[in-house]
């Protein structure tokens, strides 16, 4: 199967666990996330989670516990780090640069695009981030977000227009 292909799209409503709390995105979407992948008809080798990863004040944002719930390898993609620095890679597709918090490195920056911001490629569970670059620079090969973050917002604002 080619990088990047869509191999099931689930989407479901249901009410957050709990108020926004900066910091505990796991608790308020961790579970109705939880719930769209245990219903994937077929896993997937690797998820994409619009949030962050190792980039946390606890090291272990929502794409790190969703990853360990659901035993899948995830990344966080996110447009900008949480607590993480780092400088901007060069202006080409592909070209990253780390990360770091206290001087760990905990993601990447990755150019999809040339003359458009970087997005933040965060290692979550079992990835690095090495790896979450990777995987980010090889499915992002249309816009600036990967396309499986791009598909799964597009299904979120169609379902919400439909009303359910």
């Amino acid at each position: 199967m080619a990088v990047g292909a869509t191999v099931a799209e689930v989407a479901i409503t249901g009410e957050a666990g709990a108020p926004y709390d900066p910091g505990l995105l796991a608790r308020r979407e961790g579970g109705l996330l939880y719930a769209v992948v245990a219903r994937l008809e077929v896993k997937p080798d690797v998820l994409l989670v619009n949030a962050t990863g190792r980039d946390h004040p606890r090291r272990a944002g929502l794409a790190l516990h969703l990853g360990a719930a659901a035993s899948l390898p995830t990344i966080g993609v996110t447009h900008r780090p949480l607590l993480a620095t780092g400088p901007w890679p060069p202006d080409h597709p592909g070209a990253t640069a780390p990360l770091r918090i206290d001087g760990a490195t905990v993601g990447a920056w990755v150019r999809t695009k040339p003359g458009a911001r970087p997005v933040a490629a965060h290692s979550a569970w079992r990835t690095d981030p090495a790896t979450a670059a990777e995987i980010v620079a090889r499915t992002a090969d249309v816009g600036r977000t990967p396309e499986p973050i791009r598909r799964a917002r597009r299904l979120a604002r169609t379902r919400r227009a439909a009303g359910s």
